[in-house]
């Protein structure tokens, strides 16, 4: 119960800003109807009980499941078990994402099918599986992760000269979408399992990071993919005011709709990943009786959690953020939005609790010199900026989102050669640490409502790249201050100083 209300307390303060922005735009500019209202304060409701529950589950079930099948895997020093086993993990876990599922749901309703849920679903979980067993075969044979990234994005780049406009939105917030609050603490896991292995503690200090960047790349590049087998043309694509209200006339039917949709599907994503474990129990685990029971239980909270939480998104928290990105859009103040999609970022990733735990172990591995307020800070301003670049890019129709991926991800590349490799890890794992439920829901839901309202934009190309920018801050902001660390703290920085 005390885990509980830890969990309770983080939610609280990551809900917390987006319901109170909303309240204040709701009695200010932006007035709701008041349906709308109490289901999005419902929905809050249900967000904060189902994610602190589902955070408790993985606490409790899923990441020693990680832990387990990491060491198991490690220890049979076959490549090619690491690479089968991991791949079929990964897969798993990654399709029972809640962030993903979010952003499947997201483009299959402003698509009206034509990318379907299930694509993106089944394409984003391969490409995650394939990246998250090339990074652990990395670990294996110790590849420097600066030249595996370097390879991965020079990838990426070829591949992005034959993508549709339609997917590469979707692909890089994708990228962002996958690394949430299952699929992290997993590969995080498996991470720590396979490195601790290895004799060298500083190479196993340093190969406990990077695995979360290097798995997320995957899912670009296997979007990428699916626009061009597809070869999709013009995707139609819009938010109609009766959509983005439905259920008017009812507080309580889309959550009693909603709910059995999402038990089913929850059950589906998590039953392969749990079926795994018992094989692996059966062959090879022997772990005793009581832990066992706690891992069950753990798990059973895991699908609770997941059911309210998706429940609360899709009843009556999401469609709100694409309510108020529409109405004041449509005002016609160019500014407002902007400043509000600020506010938006800045409060988001000063809220989103894996943050915290990212900053104060920076300040741990740099022994206090780095402290976390200014890291803070710096993600805080970075990300706030990153949202409002991306609705500026859906009111100005020459400004196209590669304009400030590709220099971005020029500068982030450029940035692994000049800093210490454990920054080079902890920055592009933080690109999805960043772009937390509340980014992937309320602040997303924004850009399409803002787009939907802004004559010559297209939901599907404009409204999506939020979660694409907000996590590419962490990878530049994170990456100068190893950077300066390694000049302040003398001959070579962090790897001559023991890290």
């Amino acid at each position: 119960m005390n885990i509980l209300f830890d969990k309770l307390k983080e939610v609280i303060f990551t809900v917390l800003p987006i319901t109170i922005i909303v309240l204040i735009l709701h009695f200010t500019i932006t007035p709701l109807q008041p349906i709308v209202l109490v289901r999005f304060l419902l929905g809050a409701l249900f967000i904060i009980i189902g994610l602190s529950i589902f955070l408790l589950g993985v606490d409790v079930g899923l990441t020693p499941i990680g832990n387990y099948m990491g060491e198991i895997i490690a220890k049979t020093n076959k490549l090619v078990i690491v690479f089968a086993v991991t791949f079929i993990l990964g897969f798993f876990v990654n399709i029972a994402e809640p962030d993903l599922h979010i952003l499947a749901d997201q483009v299959d309703f402003v698509t009206s099918g034509n990318i379907s849920k299930t694509s993106i679903l089944v394409m984003v979980s391969i490409g995650i599986a394939v990246m998250l067993a090339s990074g652990l075969v990395r670990i294996v044979y110790n590849i420097p992760l600066h030249r595996f990234l370097t390879l991965t994005y020079i990838l990426i780049l070829i591949l992005a000269f034959f993508t549709s406009s339609e997917f590469m939105a979707i692909a890089f917030d994708a990228s962002g979408a996958t690394t949430g609050a299952l699929t992290v603490p997993f590969i995080l896991a498996l991470a720590v399992g396979v490195s601790s292995l290895k004799k060298d503690s500083k190479a196993s200090e340093e190969d406990s990071f990077g695995l979360v960047g290097i798995a997320s790349a995957g899912a670009i590049i296997m979007v990428m993919v699916l626009s061009i087998i597809s070869r999709s043309g013009d995707i139609p694509a819009s938010l109609s005011a009766d959509e983005m209200e439905l259920y008017n006339n009812s507080i309580f039917m889309p959550f009693i709709k909603g709910i059995p949709q999402v038990a089913r599907e929850s059950l589906i994503a998590l039953a392969p990943l749990v079926g795994l474990f018992v094989i692996f129990q059966l062959k090879a685990t022997k772990l005793t009786r009581k832990t066992n029971r706690k891992i069950a239980i753990g798990v059973i909270y895991t699908f609770v959690g997941l059911v309210l939480f998706l429940t609360g998104v899709h009843a009556g928290f999401m469609n709100v953020g694409s309510i108020v990105g529409y109405k004041i859009t449509s005002m016609g103040n160019k500014f407002l939005p902007i400043l509000i999609g600020f506010v938006l970022g800045l409060l988001t990733v000063l809220a989103e609790p894996a943050v915290h735990v990212l900053t104060h172990q920076i300040e741990d591995v740099t022994s206090g010199y780095v402290k976390r307020k200014v890291v803070m800070f710096s993600l805080s301003i970075g990300v706030g900026i990153s949202a409002a670049l991306s609705i500026m890019r859906i009111l100005i129709p020459n400004l196209k989102l590669w304009h400030i991926l590709l220099p971005g991800y020029i500068i982030a590349i450029i940035l692994m050669y000049l800093v210490p490799d454990l920054f080079v890890g902890i920055a592009f794992d933080a690109g999805g640490v960043a772009s937390g439920p509340m980014t992937a829901t309320f602040t997303l839901a924004f850009a399409q409502g803002a787009a939907e309202a802004t004559e010559g934009a297209n939901v599907l190309i404009d409204g999506f790249g939020m979660i694409a920018l907000v996590a590419l801050t962490p990878l530049i902001t994170l990456q100068i201050l190893g950077y300066i660390y390694r000049i302040k703290s003398g001959k070579g920085g962090l790897q001559e100083d023991g890290e």
